[in-house]
This record gives structure tokens, sequence and C-alpha cells, in this order.
């Protein structure tokens, strides 16, 4: 194909540069978590092949070490490859090997783009395809960054709302149905339910992983495992395993695990739930702090920054926005990944890399999203307890409570007068002598509402 300019200093080769220059288009590049996972995967294929004899000692150090720099970070600048690229992620498989290869050349000191002792292919990609390596290195980032970053985050959020849920026990608010009112509730309620939602997401984030658990390497270009040495793929996952104490294990079909990328599907829809749950959560406890004087007012959030340029002394619910935009990117997110899923015909899905720049900047945002909205937003919210108490008193649903004594016509009629003259339940049932006064404070009794009964 011709000779390419490599800049000076770059650790990669021919193949890396042909695509920075062929896919221009982004400037959108895998991350941290991705690169990591990348060298983790090279690595292990490098200890495997050492262990079968299928790569020389010295050489087989070599590249652990380099993947090792990986690893840690040392050489992220070294991977520019554009997001949009080819379909199977070849680009940056091959900027892994190249970059692999020459850190490896130097440590043994020889000249950097010689491919001797260390060769790109030969060695770095031994028994390996772009295939099987890069959806491999997608499910290990997905993993590690669902356990390491998304999981603390939702139990950190479960939590705050679980001790709000306890703080607020006593508080009985009214409830809504329909954006209308209903029943009393106690606050507590409330944010039990929310905290209750959030645990449901620790369990749908842990499908996620668990999705993703079987590893298509071993399969290298289509699924039958060609140019591979006997044991390789069980070996190579073992230390993976070894390195990250998980638990992966070779995909019983090496044919599908190869051609369809389902597993990432059903983990992106399973991000996507909770994403939607976030959303809702974010959404309530946004409304219910409308105001400070015009809208519910039952919350008040913390004051974490001016809410306009224009109006002295606004303040919005900025950090319950963050999040509800974040979760509403991860939807986007889920489906792209969807459409993507569908993508590619036979042996091979050729969308893989939109897939895991999507499916791991949900994992990342999410996380980073609600751990900020956890620290400065839940942990602060107070209650006005008087708010609430005189919604309850104002709310016609109180008028449920007279059903059962008065009979449901009946109550309808007084709710429509209260209605039709601006005043309570309580100040109508009155008047109209409906029960002892006495009675009718015990079956008016907002707390009591709330509980169930044995």
């Amino acid at each position: 194909m011709g000779e390419v300019e490599i800049p000076d200093g770059a650790l990669w080769g021919a193949q890396t540069q042909r695509a920075v220059e062929n896919f221009p288009i982004s400037g959108l590049r895998f991350g941290r978590r991705f690169i990591q996972a990348l060298g983790l995967v090279k690595r292990a294929c490098a200890l495997a092949n050492i262990d079968l004899g299928g790569l020389d000692e010295r050489v087989g150090r070599a590249i652990v070490q380099a993947c090792d720099e990986v690893v840690a970070g040392r050489w992220d600048d070294q991977f520019p490859v554009d997001v949009f690229q080819t379909g199977s992620g070849t680009s940056t498989n091959m900027n892994a090997n190249e970059v692999v290869a020459n850190r490896a050349i130097q440590i043994l000191d020889g000249e950097v783009g010689s491919r001797s002792p260390v060769h790109p292919n030969d060695h770095v990609n031994l028994g390996q395809s772009s295939n099987d390596v890069v959806p491999t290195a997608v499910h290990v980032a997905a993993v590690t960054g669902i356990r390491e970053d998304l999981v603390p985050s939702l139990l950190h959020l479960g939590r705050a709302l679980g001790e709000k849920a306890a703080l607020f026990d006593e508080i009985v608010k009214i409830g809504r149905t329909h954006l209308q009112d209903a029943t009393p509730v106690r606050l507590g309620q409330e944010f039990g339910g929310y905290a209750s939602q959030v645990e449901k997401g620790v369990t749908r984030a842990g499908r996620a992983a668990a999705a993703l658990r079987e590893v298509p390497l071993g399969g290298t270009a289509v699924g039958t495992g060609v140019n591979t040495a006997p044991g390789f793929a069980e070996r190579a996952i073992s230390i993976l395993n070894e390195s990250l104490t998980t638990d992966f294990v070779e995909a019983r079909n090496h044919f599908e695990a190869n051609a369809a990328r389902d597993a990432i599907v059903e983990a992106s829809g399973e991000l996507r739930t909770v994403a939607t749950g976030l959303i809702k959560i974010a959404e309530d406890i946004r409304w219910l702090a409308s105001g400070p004087r015009s809208g519910l007012g039952e919350l008040r959030l913390p004051a974490v920054q001016p809410g306009s340029s224009i109006m002295p002394g606004k303040v919005n619910p900025v950090m319950a926005e963050a999040l509800i935009m974040v979760a509403t990117q991860v939807i986007g997110h889920d489906t792209v990944i969807t459409i993507a899923g569908a993508g590619g015909h036979f042996e091979l899905n050729t969308m893989v890399p939109i897939m895991a720049y999507d499916l791991l900047r949900s994992i990342e945002w999410l996380a980073a999203a609600v751990r900020s909205f956890t620290d400065r937003c839940v942990v602060g919210i107070e209650v006005d307890g008087d708010c609430c108490r005189r919604h309850v008193e104002r709310s016609l649903a109180l008028a449920t409570a007279l059903a059962p004594v008065i009979g449901h016509d009946r109550a309808a009629e007084i709710s429509k007068e209260a209605h039709r003259t601006g005043r309570t339940i309580r100040e109508v049932a009155l008047e109209q002598n409906v029960l002892p006064p006495e009675e009718l404070d015990q079956v008016l009794d907002a707390r009591r509402m709330t509980e169930r009964r044995e």
C-alpha cells in the first residue's frame, strides 16, 4: 500500500497511521477503561503463549512488561484511532499490537519499527484475531466498570435514600396519581420506594455483568479457532481471571460468540432500565422541591450554584437535571447498541467499536452522575413539614376515608362541595354533621391512612 509517515516518538506503526489518516471523523477515542482491558487481554494471551511454548520466553516477557505499562495507562496517548473505523475494531487491535511490539522492542534494546525481535502480528497477536480480541476487551472493560464504578455508586445512592426514608418516616404528605391529589402517604414511604428502585437497579447492573461473562477469545477470525494452540483460550482466560478476580468463561459456541453481539445488547438493556428508574427518581425529587413559593415546595434541595444569569437569587435543581440528561443519553446509547447489534452478516458483527464506546460511556457516565447526585443533592435534602401538612389537609382525596363509613356517593358530594367552596373536606363534613367530631377526626387521621390494616 506504499509508505506512510509516522510521527517522531510514536510507538504505533503503519496500520495505525493509515487508520488515523482514513478516519479523521469524530475526534472520539476509546477511553482508559477500554485501553486497560485491551492491555489485560494482550497480557493474558502472551502469558498463555509462553506457557504453551508458542512464544519465546525472552520475547514473551518483554511483551508482558509492555502490556503492564498499557494497563497502567502509561501509553494512552499512543491510541489515536477514531471510534468510527473498521467495524471489527481491527484498527484498534493493530494499534495495540504495534504499540506493545514497539515498546517490547525498546525493552529489548532494539530499534522501534524494525519488527525485530518482536513482531506485532507474529508475536503480540499470536493466536488472536481482532474478531475475538476486541469483543473480549469490551466485556472485560464493561464488567470491571460495572463492578468498580457503577454498582458502588448505586449502592451509595441507595443508602442515602434509605437514610432519608428513615428520617422522613413521620412526615405525612399527600400522595399523587395522574398529577392529581391522591390519598396520603408518608414521605419516608416515598423515599423507601426510591431506595428499593435503586436496589433493583443494583441487581440489574449485576445481570448486565453476568450477560458478559462468556468471552469469544479463542475463536479467532470466524469462530473455528484457526491458528490457536490447543488449550490457548482456556489458559488465557484463566490468567485474565487471576489478574482481575473475575469469572469469565470461554464461549460455549464460538460461532455465536464471534458473529453476534447479543450479550452487549442485553447488558445495555439492563443499563437502560437502570437509567429509566433514575430519571423517575430525579424527576420526582425536583418536582417535590419545585417553587420555592409557587410550586409543590415539600422538599428543599441543597443550593449548589446560582440558577440564573438574569434572575437574582434563583436556585435550580441542577444535580437532578444533570442525572436526567445522563440517563437520557444512556437510553440513546441503548438505541444505537440495539441497532448495531443487528449489524453485520454471517460470521461477524461490523459495528463493534460504536457498541463498545456507547456501552462503556453509559457505565462511566451513569456511575459519575449518580455519585454527584447523591453527594450534592440527596444527602442534603430537607423537608418542609408545614407545607406537607397543608397539602394533606386541603386535599379532596381525604374524602376517600369517608366512603366506607358514609358511602361513596355521599363522600363524593362532600368532595364536590369542598372543591366548589374552597373549603376542606373536614370543614364541609363538620358542617353537614355526617359524623360526630371525634369520630370524624379519627376517620380523617391522615397518618392512619398511610398504614396497612393487618
